[in-house]
């Protein structure tokens, strides 16, 4: 019992704790991005900017867009259906290692765009915006589930809920990975 008393008490005198200093990201070699101080946006990888990356020809003409309240109420409907997701236990941890902000935009860009109401897709093409992501088709049908929350809470017509996801439904094979 003396023996290992005595040991215990010598391992604890040679190790030391970490010097308060010591910046364990560049230790282990951790990238920090910066935020654009316009957009509030994470840095990413250049990509081809094109419409044709939101997976579908949009809708012509703007009185779809019009039951969504507009660009605006577009937005709006992006943007709480991203609020949603995150605090959706099943889906939550897919989001937590995504840019929101980035998110909330493209995704109201590609909504706007697909419903005709004149806007341009910046965003990844849905394969490559999803990749290594392992989505499910239970995590898509949970997204798609806030998504027709977001779009009731704003009073859209079901007939134009259904529309918009029709535009949305064949991206499932670009996006579900398991």
């Amino acid at each position: 019992m003396l023996l290992t008393t005595t040991a215990a008490a010598a391992l604890m005198l040679l190790q030391q704790a970490p010097a308060e200093s010591t910046d364990w990201d560049a230790e282990f070699g951790v990238e920090v991005k910066e935020r654009d101080a316009v957009t509030g946006e994470l840095p990413v990888d250049p990509y081809t900017q094109s419409n044709a990356n939101a997976g579908a020809k949009p809708y012509d003409g703007a009185v779809l867009a019009a039951d969504f309240g507009g660009r605006e109420g577009i937005a709006r409907i992006a943007a709480r259906t991203v609020d949603l997701s995150e605090a959706d236990p099943r889906i939550a941890d897919i989001f937590a290692a995504n840019d929101m902000v980035r998110l909330k935009r493209t995704l109201g860009e590609q909504f706007c765009y697909l419903l005709g109401a004149g806007c341009e897709y910046t965003g990844r093409d849905m394969k490559t915006a999803h990749a290594e992501m392992g989505v499910t088709k239970a995590d898509l049908n949970a997204l798609v589930e806030n998504l027709q929350i977001a779009m009731r809470e704003a009073g859209v017509p079901f007939a134009a809920q259904n529309r918009l996801l029709s535009k949305l439904a064949p991206a499932s094979k670009d996006i579900i990975e398991r």
